[in-house]
């Protein structure tokens, strides 16, 4: 009965039909298994590390991620911001960001408190009672007067920032804003959080 059967091609079949469904089994028991390293929510509200991917943020744009439950503004300044940081200096309380460093990386104390120049990350709350400020980079509106840069206009109280979180003289608002730990992982992407000397 079994003549014209090739057993070597059968066991062969068996075998690489077993396999298939093995490979298939450990993939799907693996996914979760690899998924489970990934930080909680709880344990990224306490202060695990989160990347941000910024590949589609284009000058002038800011976009927003969160850390330790709070906001973080990664913005692209433009060439044009970068040179209007440079005049602001008489008008701003911490220009070099000097007076309060405690808990500031090093590389936040400069005039454009960042890493890389083209993009400042920023926590965002104000520094007075905890609002968050909203982002504001137009150049010379109505309601913010002739000098305004571009930057960030706190509607609680009034404070006012430039767009590398540098605040201005003569508001509520006493520090600057808080440039968080931070890392480049590759020309669009930074991990929130840590820094590893990173500067």
């Amino acid at each position: 009965m079994t003549d014209g059967v090739d057993n070597n091609k059968r066991r062969f079949l068996t075998i690489a039909a077993t396999t298939a469904v093995a490979s298939v089994g450990a993939v799907g028991a693996a996914v979760p298994f690899i998924a489970s390293w990934n930080p909680s929510a709880r344990a990224k509200a306490a202060g695990a590390p989160v990347e941000a991917d910024f590949s589609k943020l284009q000058p002038g744009q800011m976009m927003r991620v969160e850390w330790r439950g709070k906001p973080v503004w990664i913005v692209r300044r433009t060439e044009q911001n970068l040179k209007d940081l440079a005049s602001l200096t008489d008008s701003l309380r911490d220009p070099e960001s000097t007076l309060h460093t405690k808990g500031q990386p090093s590389y936040a104390a400069n005039e454009t408190r960042a890493i890389k120049a083209e993009y400042a990350i920023l926590v965002g709350i104000c520094t007075h009672l905890g609002c968050s400020p909203t982002y504001r980079p137009e150049l010379a509106p109505a309601d913010l007067g002739e000098k305004w840069r571009g930057g960030f206009f706190c509607p609680c109280h009034g404070s006012r920032f430039d767009l590398a979180g540098r605040v201005y003289k003569n508001v509520p608002a006493p520090t600057n804003l808080e440039v968080p730990k931070h890392m480049y992982l590759s020309e669009t992407r930074v991990m929130i959080g840590v820094d590893e000397g990173a500067a």
